[in-house]
């Protein structure tokens, strides 16, 4: 059996977006995760389910013309069932970029990552960013 602590999940996780495998991705997600966009943007706001994230993360690529990416920058924290994962992520289109620290946090419980707290170091550049 696989390990199933919640840094193994988190991890598992992160790795398959840096794979580029976003059903690989997903399927950490319990069906009825909770993900909390910060901001004030199109973006923002409660989604619910892993159908609503990849649709939330397939229009943070459209926006971005495919150029969104999300990179691990240090140690996965864990305390519990919590995971804090200090990130940088970036974007560009013909007209703007962003680029920034952040910290993903994820509450993972049964083997499934159930919530997602995102928290951006520059909120109001990403807001103008995303729009």
């Amino acid at each position: 059996m696989s390990d199933q602590t919640p840094a193994a999940v988190v991890a598992g996780y992160f790795e398959a977006l840096g794979r580029g495998d976003v059903p690989a991705a997903l399927a950490r997600f319990s069906p009825a995760v909770l993900w909390r966009q910060p901001g004030a943007n199109r973006f923002s706001g409660d989604h619910r389910g892993a159908e609503e994230v990849a649709a939330l993360l397939g229009g943070m690529m459209e926006v971005s013309e495919g150029t969104f990416q999300l990179a691990v920058t240090g140690p996965a924290m864990t305390n519990g069932e919590l995971v804090a994962v200090p990130v940088r992520f970036s974007g560009r289109t013909a007209t703007a970029a962003m680029d920034m620290a952040g910290v993903d946090l994820l509450t993972v419980r049964d083997g499934r990552i159930v919530e997602v707290h995102l928290f951006s170091a520059d909120g109001p550049a990403e807001d103008t960013f995303w729009g």
